[in-house]
């Protein structure tokens, strides 16, 4: 009648869940060595919390995704349409969708809106998300089941309404519409946290994701039917989602393993380069819990006009001298990059960004001296 070829479950459904079950474990392996580096800062910078939530939501997506494009036979608990369906393939790729960006949001708060982004901010951001996606999936929940999605017994597969995959690929349209919007806002961030071009090559994955969704859900209805459009589904899913969480943190670990040393310190003093604690005012975070720093009217005292160099676009010399962030004043001297030992300057750095939280500039007071010293009979503050 619909001229399909139908196929049941087979082995090569077997070989994709196993092909895919593989790409997801080489990018858990990604993510466990970069939280085993978290004090690397180029990995630091990339907000780690946020991108393994990322990945977890992928992991559930593809869960989602076997009874969806029907990898499995839909039989005993795998027929439960509506908790695969509904509740772990749409709810996470909503989800995916919400934390990325939430992602560039935390980017865009304190780069453009000079705004931090602080514990509290991330907690609200993730109640956003989940209120959001849990109320969609609720309402689509409670609604009649021939409506929305539903188990047909005689063929072993769910039925997914027209209206309800319209519904919920425009939802994902809009969702990505505002990243869109998101990584234009972020296109003239000239520091090191500048994800600019990674954004650019995310949006068009997930573009062209999105593309291949509405069509094959719009177009070939029935597709779970076919072996290799199913197959290809799942495989375009996955390749796209574990593509995004490479471009976020590929690059820095990549360069810990090959680079480690050279790479840090050129990411270092580009940072002090760009002079973040001029041009975003930056300071340090009090609440000293996210990758990101808090902006501040005061600089960081690692930062100051009087160390840059604005007619020579560079550092003052004498600064670069006595405050390099690392103790070798030279980079390239081979005998220092075979020692394992070289000392860091942290107080180059944002709070935010330093591996040693107990040495603060003379003359700056760290921020919990701050917080807490008193004024003595003779004017003097002590704490």
């Amino acid at each position: 009648m619909y001229h399909i070829k139908a196929s049941n479950p087979g082995k090569d459904d077997t070989i994709t869940i196993a092909v895919c079950s593989g790409l997801l474990g080489l990018t858990a392996m990604l993510l466990v060595y970069a939280w085993c580096n978290y004090n690397y800062r180029p990995i630091r910078a990339k907000n780690l919390t946020w991108t393994t939530l990322i990945y977890c939501a992928t992991v559930l997506w593809f869960i989602g995704n076997l009874v969806t494009n029907n990898h499995v036979r839909l039989v005993g608990v795998w027929s439960n349409c509506k908790l695969w369906i509904l509740w772990f393939r749409v709810l996470f790729v909503y989800v995916f969708a919400t934390m990325t960006i939430v992602r560039f949001y935390a980017l865009d708060r304190v780069f453009n809106q000079k705004k931090p982004f602080t514990r509290r901010s991330s907690l609200v951001s993730g109640a956003v998300v989940i209120v959001f996606n849990v109320t969609y999936c609720l309402v689509n929940q409670l609604i009649s089941s021939s409506l929305t999605l539903e188990y047909v017994p005689d063929m072993e597969a769910c039925n997914i309404t027209m209206a309800f995959r319209i519904a919920a690929i425009s939802i994902q349209w809009l969702l990505w519409g505002a990243c869109g919007v998101l990584i234009f806002r972020l296109r003239n961030i000239q520091s090191s946290f500048n994800e600019f071009r990674e954004s650019v090559a995310i949006f068009l994955v997930i573009i062209g994701l999105l593309t291949e969704t509405s069509v094959t859900n719009l177009y070939y209805q029935y597709y779970i039917f076919e072996k290799k459009r199913r197959i290809q589904k799942t495989y375009v899913d996955v390749v796209a989602s574990v593509l995004v969480i490479w471009l976020f943190i590929g690059y820095p670990v990549y360069k810990s393993i090959f680079d480690r040393r050279n790479y840090e310190q050129m990411w270092l003093e580009r940072l002090a380069k760009d002079g973040p604690g001029n041009t975003y005012n930056i300071n340090s975070n009090p609440q000293g819990t996210t990758a990101y720093a808090k902006m501040d009217e005061n600089l960081d005292s690692g930062f100051n006009n009087s160390h840059l160099n604005y007619e020579g676009n560079g550092i003052n010399s004498a600064y670069v001298n006595n405050h390099r962030p690392f103790g070798d004043p030279d980079p390239f001297n081979i005998e220092s990059e075979m020692s394992a030992h070289v000392p860091f300057n942290d107080n180059l750095l944002p709070m935010a960004l330093r591996n040693n939280m107990h040495n603060p500039l003379l003359n700056s007071p760290s921020l919990f001296a701050a917080s807490y010293m008193d004024s003595s009979s003779d004017g003097r503050h002590v704490l």
